[in-house]
């Protein structure tokens, strides 16, 4: 079997194609669904209109690729949105696809999944509006959280003010207390795997150097510092950088930083697995 994915998160509508227990590819748009919705929980006219015509875009490319099957699915944006429904609606009207709003439970799950398989471990999956944290421990979860902080939201509210960012992030963590230590933790989602990219001074994307590469605490904080006190045009000439996450890239990284101090981990490891891949396991293998 072959599926197109579409993950249509709070920056970025992301397609994946996979087939036969492989991901083939990822494509990446752009298109920020998420943006000003830190203010008032209600998707902008403009943010929805060329995101789906993002999903069309991909669900298109996909059939023309051979998928016997192309989903979409829609994280923190459309699940806190109140105009969540006229999105669906835009994109069911656009390409025919029924877009599957998962629950902050159901991300972590995804994410968890993409990321370790079966096995036992830890991740942390930092959003454009979300972040999660999913930890399983002899075959069973025992702890999942679901953050009302991301890396859009967190631009959007505070931009590259250190300090406000920290006076915000810091009570949201709250929700960590309980998060067993000493575990393998997987980082996955877009901060994450840029933050890979940008210590790894990449000069082209490499999932397979972006896979299991140690991002160490030290090394995260100091590119959190690096990254919000460099002028717009120096952080978007980094190796390794997303232009188009260029903006909201440091809060997110400071983000991570603080996460791994909570739960004193030394290190997380990279994944360009995660949540599509956590689909096909979870709702279309089964």
């Amino acid at each position: 079997m072959k599926f197109g994915v579409i993950d249509i998160g709070s920056n970025s509508v992301r397609l994946m194609m996979w087939a036969d227990g492989t991901t083939l590819y990822k494509h990446v748009i752009t298109t920020r669904l998420g943006e000003g919705i830190e203010g008032r929980p209600v998707l902008r006219e403009e943010a929805m209109e060329r995101t789906a015509r993002a999903v069309a875009d991909c669900a298109e490319r996909a059939a023309r690729e051979g998928a016997d099957a192309v989903c979409a699915f829609a994280t923190a944006a459309v699940r806190r949105a109140e105009n969540g429904g006229e999105f669906r609606a835009r994109v069911r009207a656009l390409c025919g696809l029924d877009v599957d709003v998962v629950s902050g439970e159901e991300e972590a799950m995804l994410g968890l999944s993409g990321a370790l398989g079966a096995a036992d471990g830890g991740i942390v999956d930092i959003g454009g509006a979300s972040t999660e944290v999913c930890v399983r421990r002899g075959g069973k979860i025992v702890f999942s959280v679901s953050m009302d902080v991301g890396a859009v939201r967190l631009y959007d509210r505070c931009g590259q003010d250190e300090a406000a960012l920290s006076a915000h992030i810091g009570p949201v963590l709250s929700a960590l207390e309980g998060c067993p230590e000493k575990i393998r933790v997987y980082a996955v989602g877009g901060t994450a795997t840029t933050v890979s990219a940008l210590l790894q001074a990449l000069p082209v994307y490499d999932p397979h150097k972006i896979q299991d590469h140690c991002m160490t605490a030290e090394a995260v904080k100091a590119l959190a510092g690096r990254l919000l006190h460099l002028p717009a045009d120096a952080r978007r000439a980094l190796p390794g950088m997303d232009v188009k996450r260029a903006d909201i890239i440091g809060g997110g990284t400071l983000l991570l930083s603080r996460i791994m101090e909570k739960l004193r981990l030394d290190c997380v490891y990279a994944s360009d697995r995660d949540n599509q891949e956590g689909y096909v396991i979870r709702r279309l293998l089964k």
